[in-house]
């Protein structure tokens, strides 16, 4: 029964059904906990849940600084005008957002400010325009923020533009090397019994093809598990061959 779902859990008195909706959250959780519990202690693999509840645990992984909401947006383009302006932009996106305890997403979406620094609208008929901005992101508040965000990302004087550092020409990715790591990293997955996801992504992958030594996967248990032998194929220090439909690792 989901009749409950949208529940304000803020007021009071609960009603019965609002009590039994809560608890079926956590029914099962204690069988689950003994069983995982059992599983982690088989396996040796405590310190990987203790490395992820450090990071769960850190204050630090739910902040965004508004001055650094720009390093989260993802864009190609390495222009350091566009991106003074994706950084102001972000800015105010994140700071008004903020303020309100409404998601960044609601003021406007990723792709309305990228278009937004790439058109550089400076007036409200410019803005007008736009074909990615929702009516949300119209209003007066929100659009005379983004003006003022264009206007001062085009005022940055061009050696205080923002520069993408450590980052290569995505162009300059090794496709075969990033294939052969997602072949070692398919066979790692198998191999431990952990999704491909929570040990890298298709942008790790990537990155470690273009020389980028800097990647998550590369760390803690995920770099016991698929990283260290990421960066041996990357050096040319191992090989990959396939026997009984298995992927093994060969030392050349």
């Amino acid at each position: 029964d989901k009749t409950s779902r949208f529940t304000d859990w803020s007021r009071r008195p609960l009603s019965e059904a609002q009590k039994t909706y809560a608890l079926a959250d956590v029914t099962h959780l204690r069988v689950i906990y003994e069983f995982l519990a059992k599983e982690l202690a088989r396996t040796g693999r405590q310190k990987w849940v203790e490395e992820e509840l450090a990071i769960l645990l850190d204050p630090e992984t739910y902040i965004t600084r508004p001055e650094e909401a720009w390093l989260r947006v993802k864009t190609r383009t390495t222009s350091g005008r566009f991106l003074a302006i994706v950084r102001e932009l972000a800015r105010f996106r994140e700071e008004y957002a903020q303020a309100r305890n409404v998601p960044r997403s609601r003021v406007f979406k990723d792709d309305a400010l990228l278009e937004l620094a790439s058109t550089k609208p400076t007036t409200l008929e410019e803005l007008g325009r736009s074909r990615l901005l929702l009516r949300e992101g119209r209003k007066p508040e929100i659009a005379e923020g983004i003006l003022a965000a264009v206007t001062a990302g085009l005022a940055v004087k061009p050696e205080d533009c923002p520069k993408v550092e450590g980052d290569r020409d995505p162009g300059q990715v090794d496709s075969a090397l990033a294939d052969l790591l997602r072949v070692l990293l398919k066979a790692k997955s198998e191999s431990a019994g952990v999704a491909q996801k929570l040990i890298a992504t298709s942008s790790d992958l990537d990155a470690l093809a273009a020389g980028d030594r800097s990647v998550v996967a590369l760390k803690g248990w995920r770099g016991e598990v698929f990283g260290a032998d990421a960066l041996r194929l990357c050096k040319g220090e191992i090989a990959l061959s396939a026997k009984g439909g298995a992927v093994r690792v060969v030392s050349v």
